[in-house]
């Protein structure tokens, strides 16, 4: 059986950590989901497993993740296709966009300009990979990548 990850985030530097490993990640519009009662938002997304090398065939894997947020006193977004549930968007980051006395400003910030702004008292998130993982020969590439292995 395949390691899974299992993080935590309470602060900025925490969820660089998360951000790294959901780079990439593939998300349904309907797998997002705001738990307003609960002030919860909980998004099961596709994940590239970054942090595991490609096996002796060449292939990459990916597996199913749940990154959650707690604790939020709010959630807004800008243009998401909510009326189109089975839209798959590209998580591109997360991270803290601005800490204040009793709130912490997250953004989830996605292809095309799209984004998730989380409001809370306090930053308080997991991500906990899902199932097993599977194999693929995509593997996700990036401008200047090749500059970046290089050094």
């Amino acid at each position: 059986m395949a390691s899974k990850l299992r993080l935590r985030a309470f602060d900025a530097d925490d969820l660089q950590v998360i951000s790294a490993a959901m780079q990439d990640a593939l998300v349904a519009i309907k797998d997002i989901g705001w738990f307003a009662d609960e002030k919860r938002l909980v998004l099961v997304a596709n994940r590239f497993r970054w942090e595991v090398p490609a096996d002796a065939d060449g292939a990459w894997s990916r597996t199913h993740s749940a990154l959650v947020f707690h604790e939020l006193g709010g959630v807004r977004h800008v243009d998401m296709p909510l009326g189109e549930p089975d839209r798959i968007l590209e998580l591109l980051s997360v991270g803290v966009e601005a800490v204040e006395p009793e709130k912490t400003t997250v953004l989830l910030r996605f292809a095309a300009h799209r984004t998730i702004r989380l409001e809370a008292p306090k930053l308080l998130c997991h991500l906990e990979d899902l199932g097993e993982p599977w194999p693929t020969r995509w593997r996700p590439e990036h401008p200047g990548a090749e500059v970046d292995a290089a050094r």
